[in-house]
């Protein structure tokens, strides 16, 4: 095995290496300085009102998040009965939800709270709740938020 010995130089001084220059870029086009200025201006596009992400849509979500299975402590949106939200640009919603079973003892009161919970939410002009039963609910439509409470996972 050979030694390896590590050389050391010593020197007065570096002389600084040319700073770049605008001029010296070459090319047809002069370069702008502030080439961002544009990107840096523009404002980023807003949500519109019905889309996920847009404050309506949101305060919707929310509100359905206040609204419990009463046989199961976890609330109907992470608990996956909420299969759609539309919201048009005038603020009517329409809510596609379903239930665990169609035996289920709020099968007739739990639309009718959804109606007036959504409806409560400002901005809000209509609600239409359609109760669906297919696809069936199961538990896998639950969110990991529903599952952890419930000691699923």
């Amino acid at each position: 095995m050979t030694e390896r010995k590590i050389m050391v130089e010593e020197v007065e001084s570096v002389e600084a290496p040319p700073k770049a220059r605008l001029d010296d870029a070459g090319g047809e086009q002069p370069r702008q300085p502030d080439y961002l200025e544009g990107f840096l201006s523009q404002k980023p596009a807003g949500t519109p009102v019905g889309e996920p992400g847009g404050d309506l849509y949101d305060a919707i979500i929310d509100a359905l998040k206040e609204i419990f299975d009463p046989e199961i402590p976890v609330n109907i949106y992470d608990l996956g009965l909420i299969y759609g939200v539309d919201v048009t640009q005038d603020g009517h919603a329409v809510v596609t939800m379903t239930l665990t079973t169609p035996h289920c003892p709020v099968a007739e009161s739990m639309p009718g709270e959804v109606e007036l919970r959504v409806g409560a939410v400002p901005g809000v002009g209509d609600v239409e709740v359609n109760l669906v039963w297919d696809p069936p609910w199961d538990p896998g439509k639950m969110s990991d938020e529903a599952k952890l409470e419930l000691g699923m996972l």
